[in-house]
């Protein structure tokens, strides 16, 4: 995201702990755990991108909180967009998600996530701030594939149990944000996936296929609740399938990967 805004002769700052790897974005070394490092902030009239996860414990995103703090009455961005997570929406039964579908996260972590997306929304309102939230599915990419675990044998929830998941290449991202900054709307809310909702297992039995490593193991509901780690199988508990039409009409998205069959091969043409 980065580079697209850099190719488009943008000023781009990193605000993080440590230097980003792009030597022509100005890092400024901050935490967002830690607020008396945030301040004086390049913020006025900017474009900020909120990628930063929330704590990993806590009912609340204390980082978002912190940030938001810091920023100044005379320095207020032109626009906030906050990277937040499909997960808000909870076990949807495998039903098709729009925008407007209620919110209802079941985990601690898409918990922390609406109470970003709510935070944000509180202040921008007070603060006549445009924001942009973007609801995003599994992301995947060169750099971003399970390929560790898929080698030491990893196993997944036999195909035709599996739940309906979704995803979205890196790459894609990338510019759903960069068109996010022209939204339209004061506070606008976008789903971020691809146009083929699959199954999780689908995910890890093309990858192996595509990197020419043995198919995973797959499993019956009592193996996965007795092997898989607790957080896999939070992700298995939940089934839902992104409608991305609202993103593909009002940001004039065409996406590079529409499915995941040809992001994948895209990977490993990369490669």
């Amino acid at each position: 995201m980065a580079q697209l805004w850099l190719d488009n002769q943008a000023t781009v700052f990193a605000l993080a702990r440590t230097a980003p790897d792009l030597a022509q974005v100005r890092h400024i070394q901050a935490d967002l755990d830690k607020p008396d490092t945030l301040h004086d902030l390049p913020t006025a009239a900017a474009i900020v991108y909120f990628l930063a996860p929330p704590p990993p414990q806590g009912e609340h995103d204390t980082r978002m909180q912190n940030f938001l703090a810091a920023l100044a009455d005379n320095a207020l961005p032109q626009c906030i967009i906050y990277i937040s997570t499909s997960g808000v929406y909870g076990d949807c039964k495998g039903a098709w998600v729009t925008e407007e579908s209620p919110t209802r996260p079941e985990t601690d972590r898409a918990m922390r996530r609406l109470a970003a997306e709510q935070a944000l929304q509180s202040w921008a309102e007070q603060h006549q701030v445009k924001t942009v939230i973007l609801r995003v599915s599994g992301i995947y990419g060169p750099g971003r594939l399970p390929l560790e675990r898929l080698g030491q044998g990893m196993s997944v929830l036999r195909r035709d149990l599996a739940p309906w998941s979704n995803r979205i290449h890196a790459d894609d991202l990338a510019q759903v944000c960069q068109a996010a900054a022209a939204a339209p709307g004061e506070h606008t809310v976008y789903n971020v996936a691809d146009n083929q909702p699959s199954t999780m297992s689908d995910y890890f039995i093309t990858l192996a296929k595509q990197a020419g490593l043995p198919p995973p193991k797959e499993l019956d509901w009592q193996q996965a609740e007795a092997e898989l780690s607790p957080a896999m199988l939070s992700y298995l508990h939940e089934s839902r399938r992104m409608d991305n039409s609202k993103m593909l009409r009002e940001l004039d998205i065409k996406l590079a990967y529409p499915s995941l069959a040809k992001g994948l091969a895209a990977c490993f043409e990369s490669t």
